[in-house]
């Protein structure tokens, strides 16, 4: 079930399975990627309770194997509507006996989705419902749809003149990376960048993107609460996606106990945990 919600300058639209976000309207501009099987079918999934992807897609807890597809499963859940406003929206997934098959902690995850003025911010809320501490990870991965040539776009990173990119190797990240240069804080995009799948980023100095459509400031991306950043697309593909993350892939020599996975988040018993990242429009 699709729900809109909107305000005098934008119309967002966010379908209640897996709550993602497959629409960002201003003034009959599409912001989102749309979607299209022949590169990537989806829109903006949410990551929870993994970022990217486990070693042979397997945790261990508790001395027992649990397995966990890539990025998990919230984007495949429908959510609950908890609460709606015509310009905002809560949408919420709880803890089941089907989630705790593969993942045996009882949760409650909350996506607000809320209109002020140009920005729309996305807000995740985690309750640890469970009699232990609860470790997970969760991350956005926003497709933004360029129509231009993609090299006709550049990212600009406001307090960083160099990334530091780590490397996947069968889906698992690498300790090797590669610097890439910034020309004035500016990334111009191409392809080739993405030759070796997403840009990984661990520790970004800046915690805005501003994205350009020749040369003109298209949208900001604000994501002040995460650490972790990744950028991915698919080669001829006209879209972007500009993921804050809290974690990322199993690290090539994990010991797969998840409470010892690197970027993990543990969160105490009766803890709440909240993080945000909006999108400006210009």
């Amino acid at each position: 079930m699709n729900i809109s919600i909107s305000n005098t300058y934008l119309k967002a639209t966010i379908n209640s399975k897996g709550a993602e976000l497959n629409s960002l309207l201003k003034n009959d501009r599409e912001y989102m990627w749309q979607g299209n099987l022949e590169f990537w079918g989806k829109h903006s999934p949410i990551l929870f309770p993994i970022v990217g992807t486990l070693k042979n897609d397997t945790f261990i807890y508790d001395q027992k194997q649990f397995q966990l597809s890539r990025h998990g499963f919230a984007r495949d859940n429908e959510f609950e509507i908890e609460e709606q406003q015509p310009e905002s929206v809560t949408f919420l997934l709880k803890s089941s006996s089907k989630t705790e098959e593969n993942y045996p902690f009882q949760f409650e995850l909350k996506v607000i989705y809320t209109l002020e003025g140009n920005n729309l911010n996305v807000k995740y809320q985690v309750d640890n419902k469970s009699e232990t501490s609860l470790p997970f990870s969760i991350g956005g991965h926003p497709a933004f749809s360029l129509p231009d040539n993609f090299e006709n776009y550049s990212l600009e990173f406001k307090n960083d003149y160099s990334l530091k990119s780590y490397f996947l190797k069968n889906d698992l990240l690498s300790e090797e990376f590669q610097n890439i240069d910034l020309k004035n804080n500016r990334l111009n995009l191409n392809y080739a960048l993405f030759k070796n799948d997403a840009l990984i980023l661990k520790n970004l100095e800046s915690k805005s993107i501003t994205v350009f459509e020749n040369e003109k400031p298209l949208f900001n991306f604000e994501y002040d609460d995460f650490p972790n950043f990744g950028i991915w697309t698919k080669e001829k593909a006209s879209f972007i996606c500009l993921e804050p993350w809290f974690g990322y892939s199993d690290k090539l020599e994990t010991t797969q106990n998840i409470l010892e996975k690197e970027g993990i988040i543990i969160l105490a018993k009766n803890n709440s945990f909240s993080a945000s990242f909006s999108v400006v429009i210009y």
